[in-house]
């Protein structure tokens, strides 16, 4: 089948390599233009056009166009997809809303890769979400595309434990390791004619939106357990962080631990850092204070220990 692949975000690119080694014809892929990226603000490609100019499938990826689109609504790129005329299109973390006339462009259907087990964690941020609120499970959902915002009716999903020790980096990459066969599963039963349309309960339905830098600063009235879980969930993105001393101290990790007091009080001695929170406490792991190198909590005690007197 002729695909097109749009896609902008890193856990796109194992499934973008199948496509490139698969049966199939991927005849375009269309992603968000190149931007500054880092500190030093240089101009890079996203993800997803990276992988077609690396890997084993290099030939064939360097034949394929590239749509790289400010806007997919804009006329102009409606008619630059259309022109491709694609059997199916591929939608993965690309980053934009698709309007009807994309959704309308293939001959058979328009799917969604989807990092959560839909109708749970629609929205943008579903694998920190899922960790956040202590899921056990999370998966992979294929789906075919609605104008809404991951409601369409569920072709295929692929399941996987969330492990005590995940963090929203480490399930983030196992996710987009499950994908590519989802995907070809998928494709498939389409090739068949024998591909399932579920529609998904909406009653079910829960929303995860979109992440911004200061979802990450620690409320130390929650319990323990859920500062210790959004520590987990935000790193690497939009990362955990407290204040000390007026400066962003950002967290890693940490482990949940016997301590009573008010919230935000911190005990430190014996080289640990604890932070009581609104049930228990838990001990910093690796810390990175703002302009500084990541560390341990004890470093961070021994060059830094007169900081967290009265931090929050």
């Amino acid at each position: 089948m002729r695909i097109v692949f749009i896609g902008t975000g890193e856990i796109g690119v194992p499934t973008l390599e199948a496509l490139l080694k698969s049966e199939h014809d991927v005849v375009g892929v269309v992603t968000q233009p190149d931007k500054p990226v880092g500190r030093a603000q240089l101009i890079e490609p996203p993800p997803i056009k990276k992988a077609l100019t690396r890997g084993a499938s290099v030939g064939r990826a360097l034949r394929v166009p590239i749509l790289q689109l400010t806007k997919i609504k804009d006329p102009n790129a409606i008619e630059g997809i259309c022109a491709l005329t694609p059997d199916v299109i591929v939608v993965m973390a690309y980053g934009q809303i698709l309007p009807r006339d994309v959704l309308e462009i293939p001959k058979i259907a328009c799917l969604n890769l989807h990092a959560s087990l839909l109708p749970r964690w629609r929205g943008a941020a579903p694998v920190q979400a899922a960790i956040t609120e202590g899921d056990r499970e999370t998966g992979i959902t294929v789906m075919y595309m609605d104008e809404g915002v991951d409601t369409g009716d569920i072709l295929l999903q692929r399941g996987t434990d969330i492990l005590p020790n995940d963090t929203g980096g480490s399930l983030h990459d196992r996710l987009a390791q499950i994908a590519p066969e989802a995907l070809l599963e998928s494709l498939r039963l389409l090739k068949a004619k024998t591909a399932p349309r579920i529609p998904q309960d909406n009653a079910q339905a829960t929303y995860a939106p979109k992440l911004k830098r200061d979802d990450g600063r620690i409320d130390w009235s929650e319990p323990a357990e859920v500062v210790e879980r959004k520590i987990r969930a935000f790193n690497p993105w939009p990362g955990a962080f407290m204040q000390i001393a007026g400066q962003n101290l950002k967290i890693f990790s940490a482990t949940i631990v016997d301590f009573s007091g008010p919230p935000g009080e911190i005990l430190h001695g014996n080289r640990k850092l604890v932070v009581a929170a609104g049930e228990r406490a838990v001990s910093l792991g690796e810390v990175q204070l703002e302009g500084k190198r990541r560390m341990s909590a004890a470093e961070f005690l021994r060059g830094h220990a007169t900081l967290v007197r009265g931090a929050r």
